[in-house]
Parts: structure tokens; C-alpha cells; sequence
């Protein structure tokens, strides 16, 4: 948010400091609404399990664009926050950037794995050379439990790259829809807040 405001700060005209001033408006209100709408919300199925299984074998970080006091409240409410070792939020950068910090010289980039369900996750993973595995929209259920009984398996015996990432991936592109339920309710918002 503070790159924000100091693109409002430094902005070259008065047209582009009031487009700015309303991105930094509603990226407020958005994080405000996140605030009071996002409580009580279990995890899905199979997350605890996938997580423990994955805590003595790896080291686990959430990267995020979310602001860290909704990530610390929401990892906190049902316990997850005790499977990870870092919360990297919006604060500390871009999700690429979270897990280049997190693995350069520390890890190999197919020791890198990360779990996503946007297509920015693979965009993330891709631009640092990690692995990507995919929560499929509609199927997040399932692809935890696919992750914790196949995938993490495939993952630390080091055949999990090529045909079998390729292949959730493939999966998971097909199953993004062209224009998501949410759009229109963010384009609404984004109105009012005009």
C-alpha cells in the first residue's frame, strides 16, 4: 500500500494523481471490507492434514497480496498459523519476490514448490523457476487431498516436474472461467467508491 501512496505522491499530472488517489481509495476500502466480511471461515477439507503432513519435511510460507493483519488473522483463527514459518504479505513485495527472498541460495528451484489457486501463483512460481501446484477453482476439496496423498509424494522424490505438473496445470487452465462470477461485483464496488 505505501507504493501506492508514494505513486499518488510523485504523480506527473493532475489526471494521474487522481486516478491514483482513487486506486489507493478503493484498494483501502477493499482491505477495510476484507476486515469485516472474512471471519469465521474454516479451512477448506483437508488443509490441516496436508499441512501437518508437510511441517517436518519442509519449510512452509505463505505468499500472499493480501495485507499481513488480515493473513495473521486468518491463519491464526483455525490454528494453520502453527504449520508455517513465514507470512510474507503484501507489505513485503510481490508474490515473486516473496519466494525468491525465501529460496535464493537456500534451495534448489525444483526444491521450491508453490500452492496456488490464481493464476498469478503460477505466473509467480514460473518467474522464479519454482514448481507450481494448482488448487483447481471448484475442486478445492479435492486438490488438497490430491496434493497431500500424490503430489508432495511426487514432489520430494523429484518426479513431480514435466508431465505430471504439466498436466494439473493443464487442468487447471481449463477450468479457469473466461470471465469470473467475482468481476462484476468488483467493477460495482469500484463505482461506488468513485
Amino acid at each position: 500500500m505505501q507504493g501506492l501512496r508514494d505513486a499518488v505522491e510523485a504523480a506527473a499530472s493532475d489526471e494521474a494523481k487522481r486516478q491514483l488517489e482513487q486506486a489507493l481509495t478503493w484498494s483501502l476500502r477493499v482491505d477495510e471490507m476484507v476486515r469485516e466480511v472474512i471471519r469465521d471461515i474454516p479451512p477448506i477439507p483437508g488443509v490441516h492434514e496436508c499441512l501437518a503432513s508437510l511441517q517436518p519435511r519442509a519449510d512452509i510460507m505463505v505468499c500472499s497480496s493480501t495485507p499481513l493483519e488480515a493473513l495473521e488473522r486468518e491463519w491464526g483463527e483455525h490454528g494453520l498459523d502453527a504449520y508455517i514459518q513465514l507470512v510474507a504479505s503484501q507489505e513485503m513485495g510481490t508474490k515473486a519476490e516473496h519466494l525468491d527472498l525465501a529460496a535464493k541460495g537456500k534451495y534448489e528451484k525444483d526444491h521450491v514448490l508453490m500452492v496456488g489457486d490464481a493464476p498469478g501463483d503460477y505466473k509467480a512460481a514460473e518467474k522464479v523457476g519454482a514448481l507450481f501446484y494448482p488448487i483447481i477453482p471448484g475442486q478445492e476439496a479435492e486438490s488438497w487431498k490430491r496434493l497431500g496423498d500424490q503430489a508432495i509424494e511426487k514432489f520430494f522424490s523429484q518426479t513431480y516436474s514435466g508431465l505430471y505438473q504439466q498436466s494439473l496445470i493443464t487442468e487447471f487452465n481449463a477450468s479457469l472461467p473466461e470471465h469470473p462470477a467475482w468481476g462484476l461485483d468488483l467493477r460495482n464496488e469500484a463505482k461506488r467508491v468513485e
